[in-house]
């Protein structure tokens, strides 16, 4: 821990341009040797970053170093669980479906963070229903640039315009039965993810905030309860994602978080006009997915007062 610490506190805070997602990620690739842990890489990734739309970029790609440490670290990852009815359990159509050698993929997927820039894609896709009438849900690891794989990239979001989006079509995909991942893929990787990403992508935004307030002068306080979060950030990005005690700590987290951006508001007229500028425009990223992070709260909430929610919660 006292590496990332001494480097959020002693590397240079002028950062490089970045001037695509391509330079991104080489600067970001850099660090994956120097960072072994996904939470460290997501603070370093944030500071190294010019703008919170490769902040958050480094902080979700070090989601999936975290829940994905079987993949290889030099290839950027999207994972495509977004569909047209959403990407709730019984939203998913994407069909998993045997074959004499293997299985195939067919299906859409709505919308892909950095999906036109990834190498890898991890699919959540269906493979019928269980004796309940429910999506039994699988994962799937396939080279982006297989056979049947069609990507459309989107148009540029209002915020983070920087951070590519694509939707998929998948034409049977031939997968072979290494590239399934084990387990449940709903309760085993896409519930978990969405906590996984809280963490990273919030350690990502306190680094980068580091490295701003250190090259625009803000005062030593508030520069310190940013080291002070982002030390807290840390110990819950380690902790398990499906446990309701971490769901609860991070919800005071996340607000302690917001009321010191909010505390810091009047020290941004410190800061150069192109940053400010882009600031104004992509801070709204920030309350993307809030909805579902209230019902996260809820449902741990009823947990801990006993109470059992709704599967898919």
């Amino acid at each position: 821990m006292n590496d990332v610490l001494s480097f959020l506190l002693t590397e240079s805070p002028e950062p490089v341009t970045l001037d695509s997602v391509e330079t991104w990620w080489r600067r970001h690739v850099e660090l994956v040797p120097r960072f072994q842990s996904p939470a460290d890489l997501a603070l370093a990734g944030g500071f190294r970053a010019d703008r919170l739309g490769f902040a958050f970029a480094s902080g979700y790609h070090a989601a999936h170093r975290f829940l994905f440490p079987m993949l290889p670290a030099d290839q950027p990852v999207a994972l495509c669980a977004t569909e047209s009815m959403g990407g709730h359990p019984a939203a998913i159509q994407t069909r998993l479906a045997p074959t004499a050698t293997g299985w195939t993929l067919t299906g859409e997927k709505a919308f892909v963070t950095l999906g036109s820039s990834a190498k890898l894609l991890l699919i959540v896709a269906s493979e019928g229903q269980d004796d309940q009438g429910r999506n039994r849900l699988r994962l799937v690891s396939v080279d982006a640039r297989r056979a049947g794989i069609i990507a459309t990239e989107l148009p540029e979001l209002p915020f983070v315009p920087e951070v590519p989006h694509a939707e998929l079509r998948l034409e049977d995909v031939a997968v072979s039965p290494d590239e399934v991942l084990p387990g449940d893929g709903y309760t085993r990787y896409l519930k978990p993810f969405r906590t996984v990403e809280d963490c990273h992508v919030h350690l990502a935004l306190l680094g980068w905030l580091l490295q701003l307030g250190r090259r625009s002068g803000w005062p030593d306080p508030i520069r310190e309860e940013l080291l002070a979060l982002a030390v807290m950030m840390r110990g819950l990005a380690q902790a398990d994602p499906s446990s309701v005690a971490t769901h609860v700590a991070l919800a005071g987290a996340l607000a302690q978080v917001k009321r010191t951006l909010v505390e810091s508001e009047p020290l941004w007229a410190q800061v150069d006009a192109v940053t400010r500028e882009r600031w104004a425009r992509d801070r709204r990223l920030l309350d993307v997915a809030g909805k579902v992070r209230v019902k996260r709260l809820e449902a741990a909430r009823a947990k801990l007062a006993g109470a059992v929610p709704e599967q898919g919660d």
